[in-house]
Formats: structure tokens, C-alpha cells, sequence
């Protein structure tokens, strides 16, 4: 007998504009009912960023996937009262925009928990509802700027810019703002009351890079508290894997076949291993390192060494190797070559275009013996209006079009 999805029966409310909608996008993908609230004009969303695809953005087809799109003109009496209706059948009501947009209109969390006690109310945004930054205007990159995660180069014209690299505020912010929700549904479930929660999306940087920074703040106690490794004799690193560039056992190498493979030999049995697999083992008696966090590092006679080897063999032939002899070699692949990885392969069967509009990662989360739910195109503005206020308030077809001559939708 099959299972009900993960989340069958959660329903959400979201009032969302752009990226900070990304919070729901794993509870869909989990069986949540998520009713996405747009403006009568739509989330600009469809427009914003590229890669477009025949006429909709990868990012509303990738974050909205799965939900379902009911318009409602917030300025207007009769779409308060429709969206306070929703509201009063759900579980969760999402605010994915500036803070106090919908306490505005008179559908905060104060006001929704009058007459649904059990509701839990989650604000998702930059800055997030306090600080001197809470009222400030910003878009993803800024979080990751704030958060100290984004180097700053100059190109040969004297003009900064930022370099490439992996966006987090905006993915980790919507990661822990669902696990708030998930905590809080089951408190409410369990006591009756209701939460209000909120998650910045800069903070999520931060506590994403929390090594980094806490490193920097345990080096300013005196040395004779915090130090570095043994391996090092005990000198301070710079934090994270700034404090990698001079490793030589812990470093990338290029392979025969011109790609690159990841070499991890930090632990002294990782490292015999591997000096017997290449039937090198005169290299471990020379230089047979401490038994862990070692990476042999500034030793430039060993890395040329090292070089010669690693560029005897492809990189498929190295992965072979690290995986037969138990030594950790890991492919250097990049955003466009990571899609064509045997392992990314076996473990992450695309959604296909024909069915989302854009070939896109599933849930990395597995239930096993299970089918998780596949979810649908991101929908367009208003798709399901009457479908949900038919299916979830029961409105019929005179109601609807009652609440239409106030102007509720628009």
C-alpha cells in the first residue's frame, strides 16, 4: 500500500514576490498544498533574470513549481476577506516580501490568529523585521555581500567587480525559514497555539559561513588559548579554505585527460594508501605526516611530485583508483559539466522540460521505498483561482462571480 506524501494535508498560504518565495519550494516537493497569492498584475517574477524560457523565467519555473496561483487585489475589501477566508483553512500563512506588507491590509499575524489560533505566520525577507537595515531595498547578492561571502576583483581597467560564485542567503534563508515552519506546525499540532516567525535571508548567509567568521573571532583571544593544527606546529591558518592555497596532500591536481580531480590525503592512513595504490611508498617514508589534519603544506618538492603523478592518469581513472585503494579523490567539476557526473546522475533524475518548462533538479531528499509527489509548472497568474476558492471554501460559481463585481481579484 502507498504512502501519502511526506506533507499530504499541510496547506499554505503565500504571499510572495520574486526569490524569498523559494520557502515553500521544498515543502511542495514534499506533498504541501501551497496556494501562491499574486497582485491582479502577477508576480514580475516571470521576468526577472535570466535564462528565460519560451517567455518565463527559469526562477519562476524552478521556485513556484508546484503551486497553485490565485490573484487577489489586496487594496480591495472583498480580497482581504478572501485571502482572511484562505487563511482560516491553513496551516501556514508564508509573507515572502518586505516585512509587514500583509499587517498592513490588516492580515498579520495578529489579525489572522484571532480566528485561526493555529496558525503559524512566517516572514521571510532581506534584512529581516529589525535592525538599521530592515527597511532597506536589496536584492540576493546583497545577502552574501553583507555576510562577507562574495571576493570583490578589479578587471584590467581599474573597474570592480564581483566575481563568480554560489549564491547562499537566497537558498539557505528558504532552507531555514521551512524548517521553522515544519518545527512551529508541529508545536501547533500538538499545543493548539500558533507562532510568528520571521528569517532574514542575510543571517542565513552568516550562519551558513559561521566557520569563517567565528574563526576570525577566536583568533582574537591571545595564542596561548586558540592556536592552529599540530600538523601545522601550531601555526593559525587563515580561515575556511582560504587557509588551504598552500596545501600539497590536500589539493586539486590536473589530470591526463586536462580536467582536474580533488586530492583529500589529510589523514596519515589515507595517505599510505595512496602511496601504495601508485607504488610510491618511498614518498610516504620520507614524508609520512602526522596522523590527521595534515596536508603537507608549502612542500613544494612533494607537490611537484605529486603533479607528475596525478598527470599520468585521467580523472575517471583516479576517481577508480581513490575509490578501490580508499584514499579520497573527488572530481573538480563545474556548474555545467556537474549535469553530465555519473554520481549527480544516479542520485538526481532531472524533472524534464516538457513537464516544468525547464529541465530541473528534484528534491535532494529520498524517503525510501517511496515516490515523493511530482509537482506541476510553475503556474501562471490566477490559474487556479477558481479551482481553490471552489475546492477549499466551497465557493460557488455565484460567489465567485459576487466577489469578482467587488473587484476582488482585480
Amino acid at each position: 500500500m502507498s504512502q501519502p506524501a511526506p506533507l499530504e494535508g499541510l496547506r499554505i498560504v503565500e504571499a510572495s514576490a520574486l526569490g524569498p518565495a523559494a520557502i515553500t519550494m521544498p515543502l511542495v516537493d514534499l506533498g504541501a498544498e501551497v496556494i501562491k497569492v499574486e497582485p491582479p498584475q502577477g508576480d514580475y517574477i516571470r521576468k526577472m533574470t535570466w535564462p528565460i524560457v519560451e517567455g518565463v523565467s527559469l526562477m519562476h519555473l524552478h521556485i513556484n513549481r508546484g503551486k497553485k496561483s490565485i490573484a487577489l487585489d489586496l487594496r480591495n475589501d472583498a480580497g482581504v476577506e478572501t485571502f482572511r477566508a484562505l487563511a482560516d483553512t491553513a496551516d501556514v500563512v508564508v509573507e515572502a516580501m518586505r516585512p509587514g506588507g500583509l499587517a498592513r491590509r490588516g492580515l498579520g499575524f495578529d489579525d489572522l490568529v484571532a480566528t485561526n489560533p493555529k496558525i503559524v505566520f512566517c516572514t521571510i525577507s532581506g534584512y529581516g523585521m529589525t535592525g538599521p537595515y530592515k527597511d532597506y531595498p536589496s536584492h540576493g547578492i546583497a545577502y552574501d555581500t553583507w555576510a562577507g561571502i562574495v571576493n570583490v576583483a578589479e578587471d584590467d581597467e581599474g573597474f570592480s567587480y564581483l566575481t563568480e560564485h554560489a549564491s547562499i542567503g537566497i537558498h539557505a534563508g528558504p532552507l531555514f525559514g521551512a524548517l521553522g515552519i515544519l518545527a512551529a506546525v508541529l508545536r501547533a499540532r500538538s499545543t493548539g497555539k500558533g507562532s510568528h516567525l520571521e528569517i532574514a535571508q542575510s543571517d542565513a548567509a552568516a550562519a551558513m559561513d559561521w566557520y569563517r567568521s567565528e574563526t576570525w573571532r577566536a583568533y582574537e583571544r591571545p595564542e596561548s588559548e586558540v592556536t592552529g593544527n599540530e600538523a601545522d606546529g601550531f601555526e593559525r591558518r587563515a580561515p575556511g579554505t582560504a587557509g588551504m592555497r598552500e596545501g600539497v596532500r590536500y589539493q586539486v591536481y590536473e589530470t591526463s585527460d586536462d580536467r582536474h580531480v580533488l586530492f583529500m590525503a589529510s589523514e596519515q592512513a589515507f595517505w599510505k594508501n595512496f602511496c601504495q595504490a601508485v607504488d610510491r611508498m618511498d614518498l610516504f617514508e620520507r614524508w609520512p605526516g602526522s596522523t590527521v589534519a595534515d596536508h603537507a603544506r608549502g612542500n613544494r618538492e612533494l607537490q611537484r611530485q605529486l603533479k607528475e603523478i596525478f598527470a599520468s592518469k585521467s580523472a575517471a581513472e583516479w576517481l577508480e583508483l581513490g575509490g578501490r585503494a580508499n584514499t579520497p579523490i573527488a572530481p573538480v567539476n563545474t556548474p555545467k559539466t556537474l549535469l553530465d557526473d555519473p554520481q549527480f546522475q544516479d542520485r538526481f533524475p532531472l524533472y524534464p522540460a516538457d513537464e516544468l518548462g525547464a529541465d530541473q533538479l528534484p528534491t535532494p531528499l529520498k524517503f525510501l521505498d517511496e515516490t515523493l509527489p511530482r509537482p506541476t509548472r510553475a503556474p501562471t497568474v490566477g490559474e487556479h483561482g477558481e479551482q481553490v476558492l471552489a475546492g477549499v471554501l466551497g465557493w460557488s460559481g455565484d460567489d465567485i462571480a459576487h466577489a469578482r463585481a467587488r473587484g476582488a481579484f482585480g
